[in-house]
């Protein structure tokens, strides 16, 4: 699972990929806002990407990326 997010006062998003579900961080994402404590995900090397509430300022959780190369006849 792709995921991108937005750090105010930071001009490049943090990127990375993740086994979890669009669900599970989603979730995770909005617990850590309802109770103001930091967003703390996990990418799929095991690093924990810990990012504060108040310096969120988007998230993207997107589907994942399948990369297909082909040669086809014309």
């Amino acid at each position: 699972m792709d995921v991108e997010l937005g750090i105010q006062n930071v001009a490049r998003p943090v990127n990375f990929t993740t086994d979890q579900s669009a669900d599970e961080v989603s979730k995770k994402i909005a617990q850590a806002i309802a109770v103001h404590e930091p967003i703390d995900l996990v990418d799929d090397k095991d690093r924990h990407i810990v990012v504060p509430t108040d310096a969120l300022g988007y998230a993207i959780v997107g589907s994942e990326t399948k990369h297909a190369v082909g040669f086809g006849a014309l």
